[in-house]
């Protein structure tokens, strides 16, 4: 063989080996996304396990105030229902919504909050939304790697042709953004 054919089959071995490289890092990466997604779940079934005892716990305090158990419990419902990482996020934004709301209904009974089973489950609850929060964060830096990675030149030649695409992030739901509102006058 001749120079060139060597040079020529050194190259394509070259690219072979890169190509091969990058779609392996990339499967890591997925992996990692997975991993922490998977955390994500994790916390929220702890959460999704801690609210009805939690519920039951505010009810026997505040017997009218139906309307935002009911509102958490169909939040819960729907967090059963989701299948998909999208509707996930969303149902748990919607249960997260409901549990600031049901949080401050908790601010108009001093009574319950000197009771010792409300003051474990608010400290398991407030933990589990602590990790939560960690994990979010985690699967989100993980998604914010994986997305910019198979966005560059030219792993995004290589991201293209083996399918994969930008996940997605875990976005705040807006009534996270907002602090609840605590009202004693009721």
């Amino acid at each position: 063989m001749n120079k060139n054919t060597w040079i020529i089959i050194i190259i394509v071995v070259l690219i072979i080996i890169i190509g091969i490289s990058k779609y392996n890092s990339f499967i890591k990466m997925k992996v990692e996304i997975d991993n922490a997604w998977a955390e994500i779940e994790n916390q929220q079934k702890r959460r999704f396990d801690l609210i009805p005892n939690y519920v039951e716990t505010v009810k026997g305090y505040a017997k009218h105030e139906r309307e935002v158990f009911t509102e958490v419990t169909e939040a819960r419902a729907s967090v059963g229902k989701a299948d998909t990482r999208q509707e996930k996020i969303q149902a748990n934004n919607q249960l997260t919504g409901a549990l600031s709301r049901l949080l401050a209904v908790v601010e108009r009974y001093p009574d319950l909050k000197a009771n010792q089973n409300f003051i474990r489950l608010q400290d398991e609850l407030a933990g589990t939304e602590n990790r939560l929060a960690v994990a979010r964060r985690r699967y989100n830096n993980t998604v914010r790697d994986f997305n910019k990675k198979i966005k560059v030149f030219p792993n995004n030649l290589i991201a293209n042709s083996f399918g994969f695409s930008e996940q997605p992030y875990y976005e705040v739901p807006e009534v996270e953004t907002r602090a609840p509102q605590v009202d004693f006058t009721s």
